[in-house]
């Protein structure tokens, strides 16, 4: 064959794992950009319809706020999780876009195909062998961590940037090391903001690691500080992070996200043969079942232990800054209250970390690290301590019981994603009344405005198809002294009558005869259409 051939086949090698496994558990109808039809409800709506709003709107800056999404409580692209790395990317080429668009599909195949790729250069810290690397990479593909989250938060996917992050802390050499830190924390500033606490975590323990070694001077090492923090900072800024004053931590919820300690061998709904633990209500956050796979290989790696200890020792003790890292944020996403099945243990601590810790307010994330240390942990001892053929044997085996077990899950992701194409995301409503509203008007406001209001998902969705703004609007986190000054303005508008001319409006149930009291009944129609109350000011003056 031609050698050039190889090669390039060679390259592709990595990436089959990811592929496989998205094929079998997405489908191929996500990618395709126009099929709405699994973007539906919840998470996702608001993800599609953050990017829907964005496109459409005008360039500001920084560039990744997104106005007409939730008018008066709007902030940015972060905050409706639609991802600014593709969402800034995708705008500047608007015009060439179809309509509908989303690039969900193919952020959750880039997820994949990364994830396993990642997975490869992991493995490949442990052996060269390629049968051996492609079926370790298999067993971190079929991560449950990662894979639960198919269940609509698609930025959450992105568990190869953890992989991304163990590899660059793991592997020897220094070269090009800061530049691919700084590259690696901007990509997640545009992803998810967890994934930068964890990312910062490992680097921080490298860039100290580097520095104990005397691989780096002290003068190089705070200009890398300087540098990535910068660079951090400006990029966040840059998607809009800092839209927001207030509400960041959204609640006091620190320590009822957490992560069971039961966790690694809890299931949920992700086992055929194992069945759920009882656990805390909020302990789903912190979901990190291994997998029956990498469970059966931990059983075997036992009698191996005695003989491969001493090297164990050494790899522990060289790579001491990563299992701090990993340790750190294993005690963060266990907080302070320890959960032990459904048992819950309140450890004492000062009340200003506990509000500090409100800004990762879900911190059972944070044990994905450990997670995928432990797992490829259990990987080295099996290929360290078997032939190659026993090791295969073994890492084959398991792949094919976690394969196997997780489809008692993951089948019904699939179920939920292979589903028939559409091409909107709402039904529209019936009345010709809305079209020819779109028309006249160019916002829709719910009255009195909050989060996620009743039919939010509806009112936005026909808002996004007609170019209109509104602030009927499912945000991550809001301003809270925003909402209070916007509630306070609804209700004076409701109390006086005085109704923006370029606005129409749906009024909750709540308001409805308080507004019929004050509505000028020979200009505005109040009338109710297709189940909901709108306000229409003007409407009966032509």
């Amino acid at each position: 064959m031609n050698p050039r051939f190889l090669a390039r086949l060679a390259g592709v090698v990595p990436f089959l794992p990811g592929l496989l496994a998205f094929i079998a558990i997405v489908g191929p109808r996500a990618v395709d950009p126009r099929n709405l039809a699994w973007l539906k409800s919840g998470d996702p709506a608001t993800q599609y319809l953050g990017w829907l709003f964005f496109r459409q709107s005008e360039w500001t800056f920084p560039p990744g706020l997104n106005p007409d999404y939730g008018l008066e409580l709007a902030s940015s692209i972060v905050y409706s999780d639609s991802i600014p790395l593709l969402a800034m990317f995708f705008k500047l080429f608007d015009n060439w876009l179809p309509q509908p668009f989303q690039y969900f599909g193919l952020w959750l195949l880039a997820c994949f195909l990364l994830q396993g790729y990642f997975a490869w250069k992991l493995v490949g810290l442990m052996s060269s062998d390629i049968v051996l690397r492609l079926l370790a990479s298999t067993l971190l593909v079929f991560s449950p961590p990662m894979l639960a989250r198919l269940s609509g938060h698609w930025s959450l996917v992105a568990h190869f940037l953890i992989l991304a992050a163990l590899y660059l802390a793991l592997r020897p050499g220094g070269e090009r090391r800061r530049l691919a830190w700084m590259a690696l924390l901007a990509i997640a500033t545009l992803v998810h903001a967890y994934f930068v606490a964890m990312l910062g975590l490992f680097w921080l323990a490298d860039l100290a690691a580097r520095a104990w070694q005397r691989r780096i001077v002290m003068k190089a090492a705070l200009l890398e500080v300087a540098a990535l923090a910068a660079v951090v900072i400006i990029t966040a800024w840059l998607a809009g992070y800092f839209s927001i004053t207030s509400g960041v931590a959204a609640g006091s919820y620190y320590g009822y996200f957490r992560a069971n300690l039961l966790t690694f061998i809890d299931p949920g709904s992700w086992s055929i043969v194992l069945r759920d633990l009882p656990e805390g209500p909020g302990d789903y956050e912190g979901f990190n079942y291994l997998g029956l796979g990498v469970m059966l290989l931990a059983i075997t790696v036992l009698p191996l232990i005695p003989a491969v200890t001493r090297d164990c020792g050494k790899q522990m003790a060289r790579h001491r800054h990563v299992l701090i890292a990993a340790a750190s944020l294993g005690a963060f996403a266990l907080s302070h209250q320890l959960g032990i099945g459904v048992r819950t243990f309140v450890l004492p601590l000062p009340a200003i970390f506990i509000e500090m810790a409100e800004t990762f307010r879900s911190s059972g994330r944070m044990l994905w690290p450990a997670f995928y240390l432990l797992t490829l942990a259990i990987v080295y001892v099996v290929v360290r301590g078997n032939s190659r053929r026993v090791a295969a044997v073994l890492l084959a085996l398991a792949v094919l019981a976690q394969v196997l077990d997780t489809s008692a899950a993951w089948r019904h992701v699939r179920g939920n994603l292979m589903v028939a194409r559409q091409d909107t995301l709402a039904t529209p409503p019936a009345d010709p009344f809305w079209e020819l509203a779109a028309a006249r008007y160019d916002e829709i406001r719910v009255l009195p405005p909050g989060n996620a209001p009743t039919y939010w998902l509806h009112i936005a969705a026909f808002a996004g198809t007609h170019g209109m703004a509104t602030n009927a609007a499912y945000l991550a986190r809001i301003d809270e002294p925003s909402l209070g000054n916007a509630w306070t303005e609804a209700m004076a508008m409701i109390a006086t009558g005085n109704y923006e001319a370029d606005t129409l409006y749906i009024l909750d149930a709540s308001v409805v005869e308080q507004a019929s009291a004050t509505v000028a009944s020979n200009e505005d129609m109040l009338r109710q259409i297709d189940g909901v109350f709108v306000l229409a000011p003007g409407w009966l003056a032509e």
